[in-house]
């Protein structure tokens, strides 16, 4: 557990933060995790997904559950409860597909994630990032051909899509 906590422990946190938006709540969300962890390892299955994605789908049954608790408390209830599950459900499914995007790019190589970021994130056209960056603009292309492929295969890898 030690080594998964030191493995997964910050990355976790950092997500649990930018789902929850408090430093309190993501520290008691990672310990929860953790603990389900460990009460069910044995329902890990590496056929099924990736322990990484195993971790990730029980953060998110841990961040609903949370927001459960939360909406029980009458002055935190705010909107209906239908309404604030959607809520929860979408803002929790931005973070996590965001956080799965950063986790496929970072297994880009710096060439190609450079092109994906340039393009997709800055919105330059591939002849603008050719001329930011110097390189050939059929250099520019198959690279942003690769990139795409590769961060696709990596999405499919995390089991975003599928």
């Amino acid at each position: 557990m030690r080594a998964l906590y030191r493995m997964y422990g910050s990355e976790l946190y950092g997500f649990a933060v930018s789902c929850l938006g408090d430093r309190g709540h993501a520290e008691e969300l990672v310990q929860e995790v953790f603990t389900r962890v460990w009460r069910h390892a044995g329902s890990f299955d590496p056929e099924k997904a990736s322990f990484r994605t195993w971790l990730y789908g029980i953060a998110r049954n841990a961040i609903i559950d949370l927001k459960r608790r939360q909406a029980v408390r009458p002055a935190l209830a705010a909107h209906p409860e239908t309404e604030e599950r959607g809520a929860i459900d979408d803002s929790f499914e931005r973070a996590l597909l965001r956080w799965q995007v950063s986790a496929a790019l970072e297994r880009l190589t710096p060439e190609h994630r450079q092109v994906i970021r340039l393009a997709h994130f800055q919105g330059l056209t591939l002849r603008e990032i050719s001329e930011r960056t110097g390189i050939p603009l059929g250099t520019v292309k198959s690279r942003t051909s690769y990139a795409l492929r590769g961060l696709r295969l990596a999405l499919e890898e995390m089991g975003v899509g599928s």
